[in-house]
This record gives C-alpha cells, structure tokens and sequence, in this order.
C-alpha cells in the first residue's frame, strides 16, 4: 500500500557505481592501469548485487 514511500535499494549502489566508474577513468587516463582495473572490478561487483537485489524485488 505504501509501497511509492519506500527508498529504492538501488539508487545508492548506483551512485557508488558511477563514481567507481569515474575514478577507473581518470586512473586510466592517468596510466594507472592496475587502479584503472581494480576499481572497474569493484564497480562490476557493485552491479552484480544491483542485478541480484532487483531480480529480489521481482520475485
């Protein structure tokens, strides 16, 4: 019934995601490769339970 007042789980997680997303660029564009893809394998984690959450939802 009050469902449209509940926080959507998965509008931090993104917000996390983008920012992940955006530091492996600037490590990229800096040559830190290692950085680059140490942070874009946590930001695929961090996706990975955004999916699994939402999946949870629908069910």
């Amino acid at each position: 019934m009050f469902s449209i007042f509940k926080a959507n789980p998965t509008k931090k997680l993104n917000k996390l995601i983008d920012i992940k997303l955006e530091q492996a660029m600037h490590a990229q564009r800096n040559g830190d490769i290692k950085l680059y893809s140490q942070l874009t394998f946590e930001a695929d984690q961090m996706q990975k339970k955004v999916l699994e959450i939402e999946n949870d939802l629908i069910k």
